[in-house]
């Protein structure tokens, strides 16, 4: 069974007939779904295999889950260092880069949690198809090139902070677990 890890931006929570029919495609291929536990996409994603009644899911969260909405099986990652912020969960969505063979990806162009997972997919020799909110289509990414060639449509300014603060973010995490 092929594990996917599906993701997206808090700002991509409606799914629309585009999106509905990439994950019925999953659904029809019996794909292993690796999901988190955010508001925004993961929330939306969720309930989206839940109505179906789709078994094939796990909840990747913390601590505890914020969001299970079919009680299905979870996946507790244990993070080193502060227990909030964004190095506090992109280990969470580290862990669901690592245990899958490919991601799904819904960005609204500009959050640096689902930039960095698509980084994290593609730095693995992942392929990664990423919906582009602002155009409203899917993009299969396999290569940083093809990364490259995507955030060439976005705002170069909201690319550059975001780069920064993952680089930043994820810097002062790993300084404080080599302590």
């Amino acid at each position: 069974m092929t594990s996917v890890f599906i993701g997206g931006s808090r700002a991509v929570s409606r799914l629309n007939s585009i999106i509905r029919a990439q994950l019925d495609n999953l659904i029809r291929l019996q794909c292993a779904i690796l999901i988190g536990d955010a508001n925004g996409a993961d929330k939306s994603v969720q309930e989206y295999f839940a109505n179906r009644g789709y078994p094939h899911v796990v909840v990747y969260c913390m601590e505890r889950c914020r969001n299970n909405l079919a009680n299905w099986p979870a996946k507790h990652v244990t993070a080193p260092g502060s227990r909030t912020g964004f190095a506090y969960y992109a280990a969470k969505d580290l862990a669901m880069a690592q245990d899958a063979k490919c991601g799904v990806m819904l960005w609204d162009g500009k959050s640096k949690g689902t930039l960095n997972n698509v980084q994290q997919l593609l730095s693995q020799g992942k392929k990664a198809l990423v919906y582009f909110a602002p155009e409203k289509a899917f993009h299969k990414l396999t290569t940083a090139q093809d990364l490259d060639e995507l955030l060439g449509r976005c705002d170069q300014d909201a690319i550059l902070h975001a780069r920064r603060q993952i680089q930043t973010k994820l810097a002062d995490q790993l300084s404080l677990h080599i302590r």
